[in-house]
């Protein structure tokens, strides 16, 4: 089992609201109305970890290993949006989100392929590890840029958890995990040829509830997350180049084979997919 190492290496870089945190700090010369919305925000985007630990539970029922690591994952992950109100209740007490406004991002997620949604969870904290990164540079007001840093380092953290899980499926699973990996790789990897921000909390989870079945869609303002992206802490190609360079080297070190591009993956996604296909022929199975 994964879940009691994991438990003791995140319980020992866990850090405490009260005492961590430069509260005493704030200037609030340097917090802007603009800026103290996006933390509203984010704050009830991070919310939203609850539906998705809902659907972990559901679709790994038959992994309790994994399913044990969530209760760890599901408190950071709230724990994140209550600092952020912690910090708009001491700050913007205004700007607090509501019980309503929190809710409203709780919907049901269908059924997806439980070696998909893990992938692409993974590929979901490196790419936020990034926006928090950049964020934190954005903000002029130190208290929550050390926030954000702080979030940005718990991602990263979550990141590797999940990448551990992915190698023990390449030992359970084999070509099936390598496809599923590669295919949702394929996809996070490819944000630059994409009108919208490749994110877990930005695709259609759903399909009753379209277009209103992602967790941005059901924000106070659906659409502030490009606006945040683009115009506020100007996530660019440079730093989606980072983004993509990470998923593209775990996957190099996961599969290992050196991955060089989006479309060297998507080649060897092919190959693995030919393999599947050829062992479903030979043994008269349905392929994955």
């Amino acid at each position: 089992m994964l879940y009691p190492e994991l438990f003791k290496q995140l319980e020992a870089v866990r850090w405490n609201m009260d005492s961590d945190i430069a509260w005493a700090s704030f200037d609030n010369s340097q917090l802007s109305e603009a800026q103290a919305q996006t933390i509203k925000m984010n704050a009830i985007t991070e919310w939203a970890a609850l539906p998705a630990t809902e659907m972990f539970l559901r679709d790994n029922r038959d992994d309790s290993d994994f399913s044990a690591f969530m209760s760890v994952w599901f408190f950071e992950e709230q724990k994140h949006s209550l600092v952020l109100m912690e910090y708009l209740r001491r700050f913007r007490p205004e700007l607090v989100p509501t019980e309503a406004e929190l809710h409203e991002v709780r919907f049901e997620f269908d059924p997806a392929p439980a070696l998909e949604t893990l992938m692409l969870h993974f590929c979901g904290e490196i790419r936020l590890n990034h926006w928090y990164r950049r964020a934190a540079e954005w903000h002029t007001e130190p208290v929550i840029r050390q926030i954000y840093e702080t979030l940005a380092r718990d991602e990263a953290r979550h990141g590797g958890a999940y990448l551990r899980y992915m190698k023990r499926a390449l030992t359970k699973f084999g070509d099936e995990a390598r496809a599923a990996f590669a295919k949702v790789g394929v996809l996070m990897g490819s944000a630059r040829r994409t009108a919208q921000a490749l994110h877990p909390t930005n695709l259609h989870v759903n399909q009753s509830l379209f277009p209103r079945d992602t967790v941005q869609s059901r924000l106070p303002d659906p659409a502030w997350l490009e606006h945040w992206l683009d115009q506020q802490i100007q996530f660019d190609s440079v730093w989606e180049s980072k983004v993509v360079d990470r998923i593209l080297h775990n996957m190099s070190l996961l599969m290992e084979r050196s991955f060089a591009s989006v479309q060297e993956l998507n080649r060897y996604r092919k190959e693995v997919t030919l393999r599947l296909a050829a062992l479903a022929r030979d043994t008269g199975a349905q392929p994955a």
